[in-house]
């Protein structure tokens, strides 16, 4: 059994077009989302090392100056 389609409106093809173009306006949007999200996970990776080093600088600052303060007091 074949049914024909006779009401088809004149401008779906313009439509299907349109909603063609969303959707590629969509993937482009998420493809600069997700090279966002990549470069925001390599800085949180660079800064945690940055933000390490720094407290042991700081814990051996603290350690020198320990050691200066007890040599003052001899």
């Amino acid at each position: 059994m074949v049914v024909e389609i006779s009401n088809v409106p004149a401008d779906l093809p313009d439509l299907i077009i349109s909603l063609g173009n969303v959707v590629l306006f969509l993937q482009a949007v998420g493809v600069v989302i997700l090279f966002f999200i990549i470069a925001e996970i390599a800085t949180l990776y660079f800064n945690r090392k940055r933000r390490k080093l720094l407290e042991e600088m700081s814990n051996d600052i603290k350690r020198i100056e320990k050691k200066i303060d007890k040599l003052n007091k001899k």
